[in-house]
């Protein structure tokens, strides 16, 4: 199946029309659905950081990280799917597993290519739609591109701006 052709979407990866950091999130999540996340990273290697605060700890299940109490600072988790590739998972709610990636670090053809890899695990573990827009973007009304189940493969949803 072919993959995304970086001369035609590289307008979705220039940080100062998309921002720095897009949105990437998974809709209609569960608890259950972090937790398959979780066990996804934790079985891949990728490197791997789970921090609350500044402070490095041993990843715990995300029914513990989601039932933390509302004014506890929200944790997140590095995870580097390529040396030089971040994504920085954000525990914000249960019902949408929300992550960012840094555009500046997303450019060319090898970069895209990890980035749609590290969609498409998260999509077929899953069996959903992982969908990225905007930074920005918290009504998530306005993707770019996305991995499609029945397709299985990431897939773009708008049109690209011409050069």
């Amino acid at each position: 199946m072919p993959g995304l052709v970086w001369d035609e979407v590289r307008c979705f990866f220039d940080p100062g029309l998309m921002g720095a950091l897009p949105e990437v999130w998974v809709a209609d999540a569960s608890v259950a659905d972090w937790q398959v996340v979780l066990d996804l990273i934790e079985a891949h290697p990728w490197g791997s950081e789970y921090l609350e605060g500044d402070v490095v700890m041993p990843l715990p299940s995300a029914e513990q990280v989601l039932s933390r109490p509302e004014d506890a600072e929200c944790p997140t988790l590095r995870v580097r799917p390529a040396p030089d590739v971040l994504a920085i998972f954000r525990f914000l709610s249960d019902d949408t597993i929300d992550f960012d990636v840094d555009l500046r670090e997303l450019q060319g053809q090898e970069r895209l290519d990890i980035l749609c890899e590290f969609i498409t695990a998260i999509g077929r573990r899953l069996g959903k739609p992982v969908m990225m827009s905007p930074e920005g973007d918290r009504g998530q009304d306005h993707p770019v591109l996305g991995f499609d189940v029945e397709a299985d493969r990431v897939v773009l949803l708008a049109r690209p701006l011409p050069d």
